[in-house]
């Protein structure tokens, strides 16, 4: 597994996803899909676009990865994770190809997810890449709309040390005539994109230059923008249930998004996009992107886990702090851990200095020990203890924390996931 030891779990190439979806029957040929990717934003964009191809009336099917706590969060229909009977009734289908095909733990993945999608004869599916995009084994799909969101520097080791190298792994997933949308204009990425473009004789459009989005306000539940269409100049009111100052530019995506597949010929409307982008979390079951759970004191989850990622909840923090009273020194308590292959050094450096810091570690051979992540944030001077697990490092800041404090998890996605499984006393699947 790649979640878990990294660059050698991959299995370069489509060959194998191939051999296994013939073997099944060609699943992902038997229904439309939107295929995504992107460093950050496309979980949260792939689960926007998704509900609202749900609220308009279509059954929608929905892979991503990585999983929080269950791996049938990954292949969702409508929202709804597929059933336990069914991920054993498709090991107990496939394990005798094992042997022949040695696929990868995701590519396994995305074959039950194509053939989950096929089983419930979905009007739609929604994609997201895991890592790269042009020998992603996603990449065998041929969708109406690929949907690239924001690039950064993230899997260097895999994807290329620059954000042309990293947009040109990203940009193939774009199709022969098939359009397709960028989330964010970049001067580094904007010729890649251009120009594979149109090697495939398509068009590519740019979330950020049709749509401008002003954040009005934000209670405990929702954030209230104006999103601005720069071209028809109107103005609309928009809420959503996603917190975050990160979600304006996947907004920004998901309308673009959702305009070019109305002219496609997809109930879309902008007013009933809007209105689906009220309840994504209800919709989706999507979990992880600055989630509150409320308490005493609060809990904030976010899988943030490399430096671009840090910088919008550096930012979300900021904002946060707005609201505390002068003396905040001892309010924000932080639990955190990174797997190994991460600019762990960066990332540091963009969260608060004064915050009470938890270094922890997941239960994964990438995970950086939390000594070791202790002494890499002490070069920063973020000071804390060490936990040699999510359990005891929460069990800590709940001890210390007063009821008007935040106590935020961040990291990766392991460390969200563990400690979601502490919370509500779940079991990893």
């Amino acid at each position: 597994m790649f979640s878990k030891v990294g660059q050698d779990a991959i299995k370069k190439g489509l060959d194998n996803i191939i051999k296994l979806c013939t073997a099944l029957g060609d699943p992902h040929l038997t229904f439309p899909s939107v295929h995504i990717a992107g460093t950050n934003g496309k979980g949260s964009t792939s689960h926007m676009i998704a509900g609202a191809l749900q609220h308009a009336g279509y059954r929608t099917g929905l892979y991503t990865s990585p999983h929080l706590v269950d791996i049938r969060e990954r292949v969702r229909i409508d929202g709804i994770p597929v059933s336990e009977d069914f991920v054993i009734d498709f090991v107990e289908k496939t394990q005798a190809l094992w042997d022949e095909v040695q696929p990868s733990y995701f590519e396994l993945n995305v074959a039950m997810a194509f053939a989950a999608f096929a089983a419930a004869k979905v009007d739609v599916a929604v994609i997201e890449t895991g890592l790269g995009g042009r020998l992603d084994s996603t990449n065998i799909i041929t969708p109406v709309l690929s949907v690239i969101t924001q690039i950064g520097l993230d899997h260097t080791q895999i994807l290329g040390d620059t954000l042309e190298l990293i947009a040109k792994e990203k940009a193939g997933i774009i199709k022969e005539k098939v359009p397709v949308v960028i989330g964010e204009t970049q001067p580094e990425t904007e010729q890649v994109f251009f120009l594979s473009a149109h090697s495939k004789q398509t068009t590519v459009l740019y979330a950020d230059s049709i749509w401008d989005m002003v954040k009005v306000k934000q209670d405990a539940d929702f954030q209230y923008y104006k999103a601005i269409h720069k071209g028809e100049q109107k103005m609309y009111d928009l809420k959503t249930d996603l917190l975050g100052t990160f979600q304006s530019a996947n907004i920004k995506t998901v309308l673009a998004a959702c305009a070019v597949l109305e002219q496609q010929g997809w109930n879309l409307s902008t007013a009933g996009v809007i209105e689906s982008l009220q309840q994504v979390k209800a919709t989706t079951g999507l979990r992880g992107r600055w989630e509150r759970i409320e308490g005493s004191p609060a809990i904030i989850l976010d899988v943030a886990h490399n430096p671009d990622g840090m910088q919008y909840l550096a930012a979300n923090l900021a904002a946060l702090r707005e609201t505390y009273p002068t003396d905040t020194v001892s309010r924000l308590h932080i639990i955190c851990g990174f797997v190994r292959d991460k600019d762990i050094d960066k990332a540091l450096a963009l969260l608060p200095a004064d915050a009470r810091y938890y270094f922890t570690q997941a239960h994964v051979p990438r995970a950086m020990p939390a000594q070791e992540l202790q002494e890499a944030a002490l070069r920063q001077m973020r000071t804390g203890e060490a936990y040699p697990t999510v359990k005891e490092a929460l069990a800590a800041a709940r001890n210390v924390a007063v009821p008007e404090d935040i106590i935020l998890v961040t990291g990766s996605f392991f460390i969200v996931g563990e400690a979601i499984a502490v919370l509500e006393d779940k079991v990893f699947l």
